[in-house]
């Protein structure tokens, strides 16, 4: 009786293991924050008025279920060119805004960079988004081809 218990026990272990073994891998998390589209050549041709500037831009949405305060988080590309969300700023729960690069008055669902110049490289570039500890949330990189990509 006594190895017939061991036995089970045993063959239960390998069983146990065997199938621990096989388990999936874990996917990683959904960011919070995701840069959701990035516009980097904005339509007609690169003038550097205001108007063009801002067809330029990133777009952001909170993928969570509560609201998220960006205050201190950053949005920058290669060339470490610095967005920063400087005050208080929630991004509602499932809702997205669009950091527009020129000049503007900022809305809830449109922010301003306030630049002169444009940002977002049209021959390749990438766009990496930094919680307020300077941790990495989210990327989206492109090519030299098309005017915007979805990320």
């Amino acid at each position: 009786m006594k190895n017939r218990l061991i036995g089970f026990v045993s063959a239960l272990a390998i069983a146990v293991g065997g199938s621990l073994a096989a388990a999936a891998p874990a996917q990683a998390a959904t960011p919070a924050v995701m840069i959701t589209k990035v516009y980097y050549n904005s339509p007609g041709s690169d003038t550097g008025s205001n108007t063009s500037l801002n067809a330029e831009y990133v777009q952001l949405t909170n993928k969570r279920s509560t609201s998220i305060n960006l205050k201190y988080w950053t949005l920058r590309d290669k060339s470490n060119h610095i967005y920063k969300f400087t005050t208080n700023w929630y991004l509602k729960a499932g809702a997205s805004v669009v950091i527009h690069t020129g000049k503007g008055t900022n809305t809830s669902s449109s922010l301003y960079w306030g630049s002169g110049a444009y940002i977002w490289n049209n021959s390749g570039d990438a766009a990496y988004l930094r919680n307020s500890a300077g941790t990495g949330i989210d990327s989206c990189s492109w090519g030299s081809s098309g005017s915007y990509t979805n990320c």
